[in-house]
């Protein structure tokens, strides 16, 4: 991926941040108005509020309006991916509920998990899982919907939940050679892949390290309602589908997918079609009752699985806390996540046809007069990209590109950048609620950023772990001179 970075000279770091100041402030008391309900439609039109409002600056500046309509266009086209995983996320959800493939999760998580070892174990899981496919947005769709379930039915804080989940997700993103992010930031920084992730592992295990030790003291000292009644809660799920181990072929068979490096498209989609095969098998009742019918013919087998995919879709049981738990929006679920993410696209695409993002990152480089300087000025702008931009991958790219010669000229090895590039821009993707990874994640595990923001504990605290490292000057690199 190699982005354009646009300049602009005639534009100043001051009218550079007056669409980033209207943009914060604008969803600040949108956010105080509407509270949860803001992503509900309301935040999206202030992202094009905050895009008009860089649209004006840019015309002031010489910037035509056929210019950000192309860059809004190629910024879109650039998340037609995670638009369609989106969409085949929904898709899969539904189909692994009604054929018990996430209730199944549940039902031996929570056997074998208890409140007390529930948030350490889930941080572990995910970062297995995420190092093996080097997606945590395939760890998420998979055992983090089954995880925060399990949660959920133990009683535990679904912000807390979610927080452990993406923690451990992010963690092996980050150290997993088969990951984008980890590929594209040793790239753009210009060191090669696994002398990125040796080098990240020193900031990136005291961190995980630190991560698991508050989750287990969060474990010891955690009251939950769960415990108590989870004998009562296998029952009801006992009741309302049939559980096999069997179902778990279908999970296993999307992250061997991964694992081989199949397309994550192509993956959702057999996990989708698996999902609707034992379904059928598996669960008959619960797919005549989605699809309306009295007996299960394939026209009603056909509707059911169809109406799974696409729709809402609930399976009631005798206990009321689960019915919530299991129902699944389908397809139509993701739409207003995707309404989030092109709304955010057309901002970062007119924030950079206008030349702000440029001028923003050229404005903290100029910062940089120490080596601590120069790391801070990397974070700094990693973090103002994410929220700029609304993209990681823009978070990756533009820093490195900006930074690379700065860290030439200090004498500092690229595997520095690298490094600094993911601990402060990749992971914090997830902790801005109109990134798309923000909104992807928030959307797939049902919990809002605000909810999970404090326990991603991992994904807010890379940066600063990042920062300590520079500051006392502990493993930076110098650059060997031939």
């Amino acid at each position: 991926m190699d982005e354009q970075i646009i300049r602009n000279k005639e534009l100043n770091i001051y009218e550079a941040l007056v669409p980033v100041i209207a943009l914060i402030g604008m969803l600040a008391y949108n956010v105080f108005v509407y509270g949860d309900d803001a992503l509900s439609g309301s935040n999206q039109f202030i992202l094009l509020l905050g895009a008009a409002v860089a649209a004006i600056v840019g015309f002031l500046n010489k910037v035509t309006y056929r210019r950000m309509i192309e860059e809004v266009a190629d910024n879109i086209k650039s998340t037609t991916g995670a638009i369609l995983i989106l969409l085949f996320v929904g898709a899969l959800a539904g189909t692994w509920l009604i054929s018990g493939v996430i209730p199944t999760m549940i039902y031996y998580g929570l056997k074998l998990l208890n409140p007390t070892v529930f948030l350490p174990a889930t941080v572990v899981i995910c970062a297995v899982i995420s190092i093996a496919t080097g997606s945590s947005w395939t760890t998420s769709a998979t055992v983090g919907i089954a995880l925060i379930g399990i949660g959920g039915a133990l009683g535990i804080p679904l912000g807390m939940a979610a927080g452990a989940v993406l923690s451990g997700a992010y963690f092996g993103d980050k150290m997993s050679p088969l990951s984008d992010t980890t590929n594209l930031a040793p790239a753009m920084a210009g060191t090669d892949l696994f002398t990125h992730i040796r080098y990240m592992a020193y900031t990136t295990v005291p961190t995980i390290s630190i991560t698991l030790i508050v989750f287990i003291l969060i474990g010891f000292t955690l009251e939950t309602s769960g415990t108590a009644d989870t004998a009562s809660i296998l029952a009801s799920i006992d009741e309302s589908f049939r559980i096999s181990g069997w179902l778990f072929i279908v999970p296993l068979a999307v992250i061997l997918l991964i694992i081989r490096r199949t397309q994550p498209l192509i993956a959702l989609l057999a996990g989708t079609l698996l999902g609707g095969i034992f379904a059928i098998f598996f669960q008959p009742d619960i797919v005549m009752n989605v699809a309306g019918a009295e007996q299960l013919d394939f026209r009603a087998a056909y509707q059911g699985i169809m109406n799974a995919i696409t729709v809402d879709t609930s399976v009631e049981t005798s206990n009321t806390e689960l019915n919530d738990l299991f129902s699944s929006g389908g397809m139509y679920g993701m739409l207003g996540t995707i309404w989030l993410i092109l709304c955010a696209m057309v901002f970062g695409g007119v924030m950079d046809a206008i030349g702000a993002l440029s001028t923003i990152s050229a404005a903290l480089l100029k910062m940089a007069h120490t080596v601590f300087g120069l790391f801070a000025s990397t974070v700094a702008t990693c973090l103002a990209l994410n929220v700029t931009a609304s993209d990681q991958y823009l978070a990756l790219v533009v820093p490195g590109k900006m930074f690379k010669q700065a860290y030439k000229d200090r004498d500092l090895a690229p595997e520095n950048l690298s490094r600094t590039l993911e601990d402060s821009g990749t992971v914090t993707s997830v902790l801005v609620p109109w990134n798309t990874c923000g909104a992807y994640q928030s959307g797939v595990l049902g919990v809002s950023v605000a909810d999970y923001f404090v326990y991603a504990i991992f994904n807010w605290l890379s940066p600063f772990m990042t920062l300590f490292f520079a500051a006392f000057k502990i493993k930076i690199r110098q650059l060997v001179r031939k």
